[in-house]
């Protein structure tokens, strides 16, 4: 299973679910909220454990019971929330270009601040972030597939930008998206807090741009020492959104990993 990140929608792995579907089955949903998935009213439903229940009703319906599970961003958070919540059902994680959630929030510095400001913007009670960013969603929304550490637009497939230009023409994917980022305050910290103790118990693969934001502020590796007990680290060439522009390496990546 590939869950997508913001801004993004199941578009993202358009280059790498076809390298993988050479040896495993793939799904690649549209996380809840976004893309052609349901948008729910309430912020509490837009919590990664309501996200990740979504993905883990999806693989039962579909007769996996256990399976590999890799996300970028936020379906990265949505993934480490299913590894905690059914440690039973993910054979194995890969989390791509986050920190943890509290850590981010709870030790947050001034880089990480003005870098992620979207993080504080988004959640910001309805409707104004959601106005500010309908007046011109394409220019909002490409200001952060350019913002986050080494990408260029023309770094991206024109064919997924038209599905990702898709998705943000709908104001609903906008609310559901913001709602996103408020529930990741409103209550996702305290869910991690309540957490904290907790480690992840399946082999786990840590990606991350090594130009990229992330790795400018933080070990990105050793955010998650002490919540994962089986680590591999594997630095990518670009920034945040590696998996965009270096579809090819993010494949190999994996295939390494889940071969292992």
């Amino acid at each position: 299973m590939l869950l997508h990140g913001y801004p993004q929608t199941r578009a993202l792995w358009a280059h790498v679910a076809p390298v993988l579907a050479r040896d495993y089955t793939v799904i690649c949903p549209d996380l809840r909220g976004y893309g052609a998935s349901s948008k729910p009213q309430e912020v509490k439903d837009y919590a990664f454990r309501e996200m990740g229940r979504d993905q883990l009703d999806l693989m039962a319906q579909l007769g996996f019971d256990r399976f590999d599970l890799a996300g970028h961003d936020r379906g990265g958070r949505t993934a480490h929330r299913m590894a905690l919540d059914a440690p039973d059902r993910v054979r194995s994680l890969t989390l791509m270009d986050i920190v943890p959630t509290h850590l981010l929030l709870d030790q947050l510095s001034t880089p990480v601040a003005r870098g992620y400001y979207h993080w504080f913007f988004l959640s910001q009670p309805a409707p104004f972030p959601e106005r500010l960013i309908g007046a011109d969603p394409d220019y909002y929304y490409e200001s952060c597939l350019l913002g986050w550490g080494a990408a260029r637009i023309e770094d991206f497939d024109p064919k997924q930008l038209i599905a990702y230009r898709a998705a943000w023409a709908d104001p609903e994917v906008t609310r559901g998206m913001c709602n996103d980022y408020r529930a990741a305050i409103d209550v996702d910290f305290a869910l991690d807090a309540a957490d904290l103790g907790r480690r992840v118990t399946c082999p786990t693969m840590i990606m991350w741009g090594a130009d990229g934001a992330m790795d400018a502020a933080f070990d990105v590796p050793g955010t998650w020492a002490d919540r994962c007990t089986d680590i591999t680290p594997q630095a990518m060439p670009g920034g945040h959104f590696f998996v965009d522009t270096d579809p090819a390496g993010t494949a190999r990546a994996l295939l390494n990993f889940l071969k292992r």
